[in-house]
């Protein structure tokens, strides 16, 4: 099999980290290697650059810059040779974060993130992205329940407004790849659907006696 990259999207509080693990144990019920990462981060390198995004002040194109120099690294070092051996890459988070994020939300100019995105990733995208999708009053409310707000995470609701609204648009840009989860739902129902969505690719083989129905 040749491998597969899978990332998850979706605004800070729609849960969609919490749902990784269990797709990743998904695939490897059907003897898929997994690799199990992470934007921005995923290296050493770009652990570092990701503290730096979450906890220095910085304006829209340094945090843009930040992150695409830890997704170069990230694809060079990690997500590249997965997929070369015939992994599946399970990514928490991708580009369309930095077009939601620093596109719509801080309303950075988009050409210049597509000419990063060119320049770094050579024609690299995700064969699937899952979108967690929530309203962000409900997403704000998970956040304040489970942990401490970091730099971003510290921004009003009109803001992950905008974020949300740039996740519709890219997904609207790219349907084939976009598979919308509503993250509204129980956590059961959730998991359940980002499940269907990665069994209706047709990709990996069934073990004997499982349903992916009930999966």
């Amino acid at each position: 099999m040749s491998g597969r990259f899978i990332s998850f999207e979706g605004i800070d509080g729609a849960g969609k980290s919490s749902h990784i693990e269990a797709l990743a144990d998904w695939a490897r019920a059907r003897d898929v290697e997994v690799v199990l990462t992470r934007e921005p981060g995923g290296t050493p390198l770009a652990e570092r650059l990701r503290e730096l995004f979450l906890h220095e002040p910085m304006d829209a194109l340094t945090e843009a810059l930040l992150v695409f120099a830890a997704r170069r690294d990230h694809l060079r070092t990690v997500i590249e040779p997965a997929l070369a051996r015939g992994a599946m890459v399970l990514c928490d988070r991708f580009t369309d974060a930095t077009f939601a994020y620093q596109g719509a939300g801080r309303g950075f100019d988009g050409a210049v993130l597509s000419q990063l995105e060119a320049w770094v990733q050579e024609g690299r995208q995700p064969d699937l992205t899952l979108w967690f999708d929530v309203a962000p009053a409900e997403a704000a409310r998970r956040r304040a329940a489970v942990r401490s707000a970091d730099r971003l995470e510290r921004e009003d609701e009109a803001f992950f407004t905008r974020v949300r609204d740039g996740y519709a648009q890219r997904a609207q840009a790219a349907p084939a790849r976009f598979a919308r989860i509503d993250a509204a739902q129980t956590r059961e129902a959730v998991r359940a659907d980002a499940i269907a969505a990665l069994a209706s690719r047709g990709w990996f083989a069934q073990p004997e006696g499982s349903d992916d129905r009930r999966a």
